[in-house]
Order: structure tokens, then sequence, then C-alpha cells
């Protein structure tokens, strides 16, 4: 019998799944040019994407997943991937990348790896943020203040001092943080999603699983951000600002406020989603200097402190080695936002 939304769910929220393992992930990227194959394994839920290609063939795409996989346990993982590579290649995929939703710290990090690695599959750049920056929401708001730096806290009050305010906006204020998103787009070289897409995914997330923050000056919104959460885990995934008013620090008071937002839905942490992939003494070495890249969001995101992770990557397992390359060729130099 096949799952339904609600029996999905709970079988990622029991297994700590990622948020791009939910049933509502599978359904936003279904409406933009993925398709979606969830495999109820004997282990574990996997939730497949697949782009198609010219020629009838497609990729595949696993983010974060599988969910819950012990792999340290061979027959287990085994059996994960003949489920995965059944699927990938009844629709003709090129290649499947895997994302585990591991980080280097845990004990079954090297595990994954090499597992992957025996399996056939290749380390690859991933799609999503390998790095970022994770807060512990599991204390007090004084506690996760303290954490911050002093700037951090200082353009916090600040914001709320000189007269920004922010509150939850509904479905019909989504075009205003499109625009903003334009904005920022603009002014900092990101890619940004056209606004069917973020409606798309307030209307299956929201107002459970997904909050959109505005703050506003004088009548007027001058920053934005979208903050999903799956089961404990709450994740900041979108964010603009106007290029007006940035003396009044207003994005800084709605990561606060999404903070809190997250802690109302039972989340122990808030994943800032995304910064350089370098080592953190890295980091503190040269973000004053670079704006390239990610290195301009870490300037802003260290602020609030948080535990910095790094994920193990990505893996590629190809079907189609011919093809492979001459994807790899065709898409070298293509600027993308990722599925995320």
């Amino acid at each position: 019998m096949a799952l339904t939304a609600t029996d999905w769910d709970n079988k990622i929220t029991a297994r700590q799944g990622h948020l791009l393992q939910s049933w509502a992930w599978g359904q936003l990227k279904s409406n933009f040019g993925w398709t979606v194959s969830r495999l109820d394994t004997a282990v574990g839920p996997v939730q497949l994407l697949f782009k198609s290609l010219p020629l009838g063939l497609s990729i595949a795409y696993l983010p974060k997943g599988p969910v819950g996989l012990d792999w340290h346990n061979a027959a287990d993982v085994q059996t994960t991937l003949a489920a995965i590579h059944a699927e990938s290649r009844r629709r003709r995929a090129i290649f499947c990348k895997i994302e585990p939703d591991i980080n280097t710290t845990d004990p079954a990090a090297d595990a994954a790896a090499a597992r992957l690695l025996d399996a056939g599959c290749t380390p690859a750049p991933a799609i999503q943020p390998c790095t970022s920056l994770v807060i512990n929401l599991n204390q007090n708001e004084d506690d996760i203040l303290a954490a911050m730096k002093q700037k951090t806290r200082y353009n916090i009050r600040l914001a709320a001092k000189k007269g920004v305010t922010v509150a939850p906006g509904g479905a019909d204020a989504v075009p205003a943080f499109h625009q903003l998103a334009l904005t920022t787009a603009d002014r900092n070289n990101f890619g940004v999603h056209r606004l069917a897409y973020y409606q798309t995914a307030w209307r299956l997330f929201a107002p459970e699983r997904c909050v959109l923050l505005l703050a506003n000056y004088q009548n007027e919104p001058i920053a934005a951000l979208l903050a999903f959460c799956q089961g404990e885990r709450a994740y900041y995934l979108y964010g603009a600002s106007s290029n007006k008013h940035r003396r009044l620090m207003a994005p800084y008071l709605l990561q606060w406020e999404a903070m809190r937002w997250a802690k109302t839905r039972g989340c122990t942490s808030y994943d800032l989603w995304g910064i350089p992939d370098a080592p953190p003494d890295r980091l503190e070495a040269e973000f004053t200097r670079r704006a390239d890249g990610l290195w301009g969001v870490y300037r802003f995101k260290r602020g609030f402190g948080g535990t910095y992770v790094q994920s193990i990557g990505g893996f590629d397992f190809v079907y189609q080695r011919l093809m492979y390359r001459l994807y790899q060729t065709v898409r070298a130099g293509i600027k993308t936002i990722g599925a995320g």
C-alpha cells in the first residue's frame, strides 16, 4: 500500500530526517521541473528527484538522504542502494547524485563515505551547501543571545530601537518578499527563484512548517525571510533585503525573530544554511577581505554564533559514462541556485 503524505512525514520525523526528504519538499520540486519518486524500502524512506534530459534520459538526485540509514550495516546499505539504482535505471538516469545528511563529525561519517566509495560512487560537487552554522535552540533566549557576537546583539537591539518591526506575512505578502529577493539578487549577484516558486513553497508548508517574516519600517517592507521546520530542525533558506535603510540592521532582527518562531514550533536547532566551504580558521582569517561567493553572507551569519558543521558532500553513481561526461561538459560554468 502506498504511503500517504502523513505516513511519509511521520517516518521522516521519527528518523530525524531532513526537510529536503519531506513530502512537501518533493511536491514543491515536482512543480518546477522535477519528477518525484518515493521508495518505501525495508530500511527506510527514500525520496528521489529526477530531472528530465533529451533523448528520454534523466539525472537522479537524492538530497539529504537516505533517511535513518545505518551506514555501519553493510546489508542495509546494499539493500537501499539497490533500490535507488533500480529506480534510477528504470527512469534512464545517466547518474544519481547522493548527498547524505551526515556531517563530518558524525560517528557514521567515515563508514558512509567508505560504503559509497566501495559501492562504486565517486566524490562529486554537491548541489546543496556543504558547510553551515547551526544555532542551538535548546536553551533559553538569554543564552542564545549570549552566544552571539556582541555586535550582532547590538544590531538586533538597534533595529528594534530605530523602529523596525517584524511580523509574519500571509500568502499575499509573498510578492513583496520576491521583490526584495530580486533586489538582493541584483545587489549580490545571487540566483533567485521566480515568484511562483515561493508562492508554491508557502502553500505547501505554511503555516505549520514555514514562516514568512517581514521587517517593516515606516509601513514599508525593507527585509524578509522564509524559514522552515521539519521535526525538531529549523532551516533559514531564503532571505532578502532592500537597498534602502540598510543602516537599520533589519536582517539581524529578522533572524532573531525566526529563531524565536522556531522555538515555538518545538525546534532545537536553527540551520543558517550555507557558508563558504572552508575550515573555521580560514573562515576567520579571510572573511574581512572577501566578498565573493558565500563569503559576504558568512560575515553576517557568523555573528549569530552557532556550531560549525560540514557534510561529507556529494557522491555520484554513474550509469552511463559517456553521457555523464557530456553532461558535465555542458554544465560546466552554468550558474545555478541549487535545489534548495
